[in-house]
């Protein structure tokens, strides 16, 4: 075998195990909800109790979302798959938010830079901004490795329904909340 013909063969396996691991890890990620029931009730429990400022430093109450679909995003300014999901997450919101759905952006991130961020991107959903205490409620709400996007859906009872570490897509979203209208 000709030294490009070796090089060419070894790019193809390494593109291939690449594409493998992806193709694994997303699959696994999808699918990987290790709560039990009692931590996905107490994980709702624990985001129903916080209360985080948002983007104008009024400290918002979780507790007014109860009764509703609430899916709860994870994210930073900084985070690429999460700017990268927002707009997703904005037509989303506009698309169901009549329908009892709201998404709750918490930004593990400076305020001020939450603030410019939400402005630009045009963000029309609440956005709450933490810093120590939103990884440790990502981390009651099954985010144990405090990664970045981490998504989380609450149904009407107040129960974890699913969790997404990763890019999420609408139609990700929709799969998961229009059983539940």
């Amino acid at each position: 075998m000709s030294k490009s013909n070796k090089l060419s063969f070894y790019i193809v396996v390494a593109i291939f195990s690449l594409a493998a691991g992806f193709a694994y890890k997303s699959w696994h990620m999808d699918n990987a909800m290790s709560l039990t029931s009692s931590e996905k009730k107490a994980g709702a429990d624990n985001f129903f109790a916080a209360s985080l400022p948002d983007i104008d430093g009024t400290l918002q109450s979780a507790a007014q979302w109860q009764g509703k679909i609430v899916v709860v995003n994870f994210w930073a300014t900084w985070c690429l798959p999460c700017r990268d999901e927002i707009p997703e997450l904005i037509e989303t919101y506009t698309a169901y938010r009549d329908q009892g759905v709201v998404i709750v952006g918490v930004a593990i991130d400076d305020m001020e830079k939450v603030a410019a961020f939400s402005e630009e991107f045009g963000i029309n959903y609440p956005v709450l901004v933490g810093d120590i205490e939103a990884f440790s409620l990502a981390e009651a709400m099954g985010n144990p490795q405090g990664a970045l996007p981490y998504t989380a859906t609450i149904d009407r009872s107040g129960t974890i329904v699913h969790t997404r570490l990763g890019r999420i897509k609408k139609s990700q979203i929709e799969a998961i909340i229009k059983p539940m209208l």
